[in-house]
């Protein structure tokens, strides 16, 4: 193959080229020539791949063994509830209460813990991508059922609950986050919208569940007893699943056919080139598009969730309606999971989420001005019709639009900057209301913002890399790619 390779380039071959080797019926061979001259010197590329015939066909016939690792990955995100901030709502007068602390200390504990919190998504992006998802994913699963078992302890100061909502934040949000996302993103790639839309929706329906009665519990039998179940069943349920059932990545087979012969991960020999690293990443319009405007997103949601029914009270309506409209909004959401999920395989990603951009900055223009109940449920259901869109693009952005090899990195980095902002939100909010008496002057102020941002994304592109020609003498690519 190589000798051919040769003679072809010296007589100026440009093309694809099949052979079929005699004793290797089973195997066809294609060969990836360009070339071309810069004086006496002949420069050109030379790539050849080898296949084996029907390992598709066979592989199509079996189970996929991503799917259960997808189940694995959503378990994985709902176990964060206790550390988000739609969960926190659930409890935080009670914790004001136990603590006697103010809305704002409250907030600015919120705010520390998270930031100091979102500096776990590196570290565990960089092991995410070394010693693979099942030890990673095991290990953060243990840190986060220790943490919240820690909060439901002898927290009775400021200090206590600081280090607590700390190590909560840390695990729970932010590192377990990004191993999840990572597991998916590691099993999936032409299937990958598809894979997230159904995850979007597996872990709506668990947040719903989990929200429904982890409430109940805390309304009954207070916050502390709730959460201390929540730790448990992180400790003896998905500590143990993750031992279990997880593999840090596909079989070499699994893979071509995923990924589409070339990009086939880490479990073949992929050309690398493919797939773009954390730096190359960062200098792209794309990623800061995406980025930017899903961390607005969580900016903005993070400081509604906290203080939703603060502001609902202001306008006038009591505090069940704000129950009412929390599950309306997750119905929302999950619906509009599906509906991306499906657009995202025929349509470009930025763009969708360009359109959840400027659906969020409507809603904040128009929310000073409910007056019925049915105006606070079509805002609920807006609220989660944006961010099932955000949600959905978030998740599958990174793999699609720079491969799989450096996606944990990647991810890592698109996570810190959502943790960033929604540390940021609730207490910009709770500053603006100490000091005006009003949640909407700044809301109504942000609204123009999200339309800024809509226009970004619409016109951001997904990158391209640019390849130079390659000297052909001493510098020849033979990448077999033999599954």
């Amino acid at each position: 193959m190589l000798c051919f390779a040769l003679a072809a380039a010296m007589i100026g071959t440009h093309g694809r080229t099949e052979l079929s080797l005699t004793g290797l019926a089973a195997w066809s061979v294609s060969v990836d020539l360009a070339v071309r001259y810069q004086g006496s010197e002949v420069l050109g590329c030379c790539r050849v791949t080898a296949h084996r015939r029907g390992a598709q066909l066979r592989m199509g016939r079996r189970f996929y063994r991503g799917w259960p690792h997808l189940l694995v990955a959503a378990l994985a995100m709902v176990a964060t509830m206790p550390s988000r901030t739609f969960g926190l709502g659930l409890i935080t007068e009670q914790v004001i209460a136990d603590v006697g602390i103010t809305r704002v200390s409250y907030a600015t504990i919120n705010l520390w813990s998270t930031l100091i919190g979102a500096l776990f998504c590196l570290p565990v992006g960089w092991l995410l991508d070394r010693v693979g998802s099942r030890l990673v994913l095991a290990g953060v699963s243990l840190g986060l059922g220790l943490s919240v078992l820690l909060m439901t302890g002898p927290v009775r100061t400021w200090a206590g609950l600081f280090f607590a909502y700390t190590l909560l934040r840390g695990f729970g949000q932010s590192a377990l986050s990004v191993v999840s996302l990572g597991l998916v993103g590691k099993w999936f790639g032409r299937r990958l919208p598809l894979a997230m839309g159904l995850f979007s929706i597996l872990i709506s329906v668990g947040f719903v569940v989990a929200f429904m009665g982890t409430g109940a519990q805390v309304l009954a039998r207070g916050w502390r007893v709730a959460w201390s179940t929540l730790g448990y069943l992180v400790l003896f349920g998905l500590v143990p699943i993750s031992l279990l059932v997880v593999r840090s990545k596909p079989t070499a087979e699994e893979a071509t056919v995923e990924f589409d012969d070339q990009r086939a991960g880490d479990a073949s020999t992929t050309d690398a080139r493919d797939d773009w690293t954390l730096w190359e990443a960062l200098r792209t319009n794309a990623f800061w598009a995406l980025s930017v405007a899903t961390a607005a997103y969580a900016f903005i949601s993070s400081a509604l969730l906290l203080f939703q029914q603060s502001i609902l009270q202001t306008l006038g309506f009591d505090a069940a309606l704000f129950q009412r409209v929390q599950a309306v909004s997750l119905v929302a959401g999950l619906a509009t999971n599906f509906l991306t999920g499906w657009l995202a395989e025929r349509r470009s990603l930025t763009r969708l989420l360009a359109a959840g951009m400027l659906l969020q900055g409507l809603l904040l223009a128009a929310l000073p001005y409910l007056k019925t109940p049915g105006d606070v449920y079509l805002y609920g259901a807006g609220m989660g019709a944006a961010g099932g869109v955000a949600t959905v693009i978030f998740f599958a952005a990174w793999g699609r639009t720079f491969g799989q090899r450096h996606v944990g990195n990647i991810q890592g980095a698109a996570q810190l900057m959502t943790v960033l902002a929604s540390a940021a939100g609730p207490l910009v909010l709770a500053e603006a209301y100490e000091r005006t008496g009003s949640y909407f002057g700044a809301l109504i102020a942000l609204a123009p913002a999200y339309a800024v941002l809509a226009l970004w994304c619409w016109g951001a592109r997904t990158p391209v890399r640019t390849r130079s020609a390659t000297p052909l003498v001493g510098s020849i690519e033979a990448g077999a790619h033999v599954e």
